[in-house]
């Protein structure tokens, strides 16, 4: 069977243009509607940006999906592997919705929050009842324990981890999103060494909408993700790392089940730290500091553009050890 590059490499570039396209559109949607960063306290801008990522990235993922799932059934377009790609789609129909209904859904709990500022209980919540309505329609992480109940608990633990992880760490222009691409990028390509196509087309299709929007928004932002943009990142990665298959009797490797530890190692280690630091001062966890990581590194001497792109290195390196794995 052809591993079939064309077609990822077609995902990648149509979820890119759409994002790069769709965001000037949304972009003033955004300035119509207010839905605006306003300058303020631990803000690194100087005049109102609209956030507009989340809508631009949740487009680019969605339309060339929609578009070529149609295209492959109707047998417009002919590509290698395109029935096995066909069969997936229509094995995993019900799950690819959930999937694509969790993703409109968590897009707009973050919307909500960008425009009414919500408390932390009901966000919680909503991202709570997002997570159980996933683990119940998808794969569940087991880490070999025969249990549903655990199943189920630790799929939505990890679910509401990755989604908040990425909610903390979009504190700084193109960090977020950059780790997001990267993260995505190596779901993907983990997926397709293992003849996971339709998940790996899934992870291309993201790499490439996040890849979209970083001209509008690295070194200099034009837009913002917002809480929609970051709570869609999050729910998206943390959803591709429950998809592929990281062990497998064909490659029994006990280890890979930690390839997802350190895809996102990065976020999962600036929500730990700056929950920790937060804790042992008696403040809530959920109000934000200039703490992160990408904050010490600017104290450190570094500059905002060069501590994102750091953190992007340490991404990528941590990705190729579990690409090893």
């Amino acid at each position: 069977m052809t591993f079939p590059f064309n077609f990822f490499i077609a995902a990648f570039a149509g979820a890119f243009v759409t994002t790069l396209l769709a965001l000037p559109l949304w972009r003033r949607w955004c300035l119509r509607t207010n839905l605006v960063d306003d300058p303020g306290h631990r803000k690194i801008h100087t005049t109102p940006i609209p956030l507009a990522g989340g809508f631009a990235v949740l487009t680019g993922i969605l339309l060339p999906l929609a578009a070529g799932a149609i295209l492959l059934k109707l047998g417009i377009v002919k590509i290698s592997s395109a029935g096995l790609i066909v069969h997936g789609i229509d094995r995993r129909a019900m799950e690819l919705a959930v999937l694509a209904l969790g993703a409109v859904a968590i897009t707009i709990l973050g919307w909500l929050d960008d425009k009414h500022e919500l408390k932390a209980l009901p966000k919680f919540i909503g991202q709570i009842l997002i997570a159980v309505a996933v683990a119940a329609a998808c794969k569940r992480i087991t880490l070999f324990v025969q249990s549903d109940v655990f199943s189920y608990v630790v799929t939505i633990l990890w679910l509401l981890t990755v989604i908040n992880a990425f909610n903390f760490m979009d504190n700084m222009n193109g960090l977020c999103a950059g780790v997001g691409a990267i993260g995505a990028f190596i779901f993907a390509l983990i997926a397709a060494t293992n003849g996971q196509y339709l998940v790996a087309l899934t992870g291309f299709l993201m790499c490439g909408a996040l890849a979209g929007f970083l001209p509008w928004n690295f070194p200099n932002a034009r837009a913002f993700l917002g809480d929609a943009g970051s709570h869609l990142v999050g729910y998206l990665l943390a959803v591709m790392a429950i998809l592929p298959h990281f062990y497998t009797r064909q490659n029994p490797r006990p280890l890979a089940v930690l390839a997802p530890l350190l895809v996102l190692a990065i976020p999962l280690l600036d929500l730990a730290q700056v929950s920790l630091f937060r804790t042992l001062n008696k403040k809530p966890f959920w109000i934000g500091d200039t703490n992160h990581l990408s904050h010490r590194l600017v104290r450190a001497g570094f500059s905002k553009t060069t501590s994102v792109i750091l953190l992007w290195l340490v991404a990528a390196i941590l990705g190729a050890v579990a690409c090893w794995l």
